[in-house]
């Protein structure tokens, strides 16, 4: 299990490759030096309670992410995954008790369900921290995408896999007790949540918090500026979210990106549960839409390792002409459209979504977008054509969602994707002709 994320890793993480690059081994991943143990005695606490025994120093190392994590073998043998999560400043642990509720609804899945997730071993709510069982060798989703390895037949499975979250049932009624490291009883674990989900967070349309100004790069600054500038993508945003408001509610993940996948064995893994409650379930269809969109219009010019210089990460793009960023964004989008049609192929094999929700799905693409470029712009200090691209393409989706339904393979599902005019196909590509206001 890794929690991957375009934020910054743990405080001490210090990144190292991975060793094993020989010939036939899997690609050499990017690992991080895990905060040290003696400043986080509550993890080993964890597994001894669990009866899994302590973590062993030798091969220990943590993934990427906001959070603390940990992953490796214990005295006794066992493959460990552990990680943290903040606490809120008011003491309390919504991160914690949102995955305990996903765990507790998961819990009634049968055998054989499309939707799979690493086992949860136990979680100590007072020190918020969870145990799952290491799934060795997998390869978090944007590595396999990165990799050209997230085809057709994994975005199905991805959409089965989503469609069956949808359809789960609820945990039990609200409890105050501790889990006592032993995994959540449905009877007695946290009540999903029903808060509104926070991004985007309306305020920040009319201004940016002074607070928030230090800790953003002058390019994320720039990329909300794009936002709050342009009255009719606000007004957009708006929209939206009135329609959230009265769309059926399912239990929904909320924080769906391709790391949040795991490819283990040649099975599809969906993990990282803090911050799921009941609500749109268009907000992970569209967040899965904007993945490869954002593919399609920002990494397939990017480096696929990290920059060699900072130099070399400001400069991306700024040597591409109008007409080659046009052309090659039109090409990525037929490129990963058909992947966005099995997504959606295998989610209406296992639900069928209400009327609206592919146009709503749209509309979550379309912040997607956005969201995905302020969160990249961290490290830069301007932001480039491409981004600038991609928050074009967020800005048709958001304001005519209606008109890229069948362009995006979101169609009825009777309807082959093939049947779609392949005309249509250059309609997000147009936003690419333009730039954002």
């Amino acid at each position: 299990m890794t929690t991957t994320s375009t934020t910054a890793a743990p405080t001490e993480a210090v990144a190292t490759a991975s060793t094993a690059a020989t010939a036939g081994d899997a690609p050499a991943l990017i690992r991080f030096r895990p905060t040290g143990l003696d400043a986080a005695p509550e993890v080993n606490t964890l597994l001894e309670r669990l009866g899994l025994g302590p973590f062993a120093p030798e091969g220990l190392t943590a993934f990427g992410g906001r959070n603390d994590n940990w992953a490796g073998t214990t005295t006794r043998g066992q493959q460990v995954f552990v990680k943290t999560v903040a606490r809120a400043p008011d003491g309390s642990r919504p991160e914690i008790d949102r995955a305990l509720a996903f765990e507790a609804s998961a819990a009634r899945l049968p055998a054989g369900s499309p939707l799979r997730t690493p086992e949860h071993l136990g979680t100590d709510r007072d020190s918020a921290v969870s145990a799952f069982r290491l799934l060795r060798g997998s390869r978090s989703g944007s590595e396999v995408a990165l990799d050209g390895d997230f085809d057709e037949a994994l975005c199905r499975e991805a959409g089965r896999a989503v469609a069956t979250l949808h359809t789960l049932g609820t945990a039990g009624g609200a409890s105050d007790g501790e889990s006592g490291g032993e995994a959540p009883d449905p009877a007695s674990a946290p009540a999903i949540d029903t808060a509104e989900a926070p991004l985007p967070p309306m305020r920040w349309l009319r201004a940016f918090p002074w607070s928030e100004v230090q800790d953003r790069s002058m390019a994320q600054i720039a990329a909300w500026k794009l936002v709050q500038d342009d009255t009719e993508v606000v007004a957009a945003l708006h929209r939206l979210r009135e329609r959230e408001r009265t769309a059926p509610h399912t239990p929904a993940h909320c924080d769906l990106r391709f790391d949040q996948f795991l490819v283990h064995d040649g099975q599809l893994y969906l993990c990282d549960w803090e911050e799921f409650r009941l609500a749109d379930p268009a907000r992970d269809v569209g967040a899965f839409v904007g993945e490869w969109l954002f593919q399609a219009t920002y990494s397939v010019f990017a480096p696929t390792g990290e920059p060699t210089s900072a130099k070399d990460a400001v400069a991306l793009g700024f040597d591409l002409s109008h007409e080659e960023i046009v052309e090659r964004g039109a090409a990525g989008l037929r490129r990963h459209i058909p992947r966005i049609s099995a997504f959606w192929q295998g989610y209406t094999e296992c639900r069928v979504p209400d009327p609206e929700l592919a146009e709503r799905a749209v509309g979550f693409a379309g912040w997607h977008l956005y969201d995905r470029l302020i969160a990249t712009a961290q490290a830069h200090a301007v932001l480039n054509p491409v981004a600038r691209a991609a928050a074009g393409i967020g800005r048709t989706l958001l304001l005519n969602p209606a008109g890229a339904v069948a362009t995006l393979g979101l169609a009825d599902p009777a309807v082959p994707h093939s049947a779609v005019p392949h005309a249509a196909v250059p309609h997000p590509a147009d936003a690419l002709a333009g730039s954002p206001r």
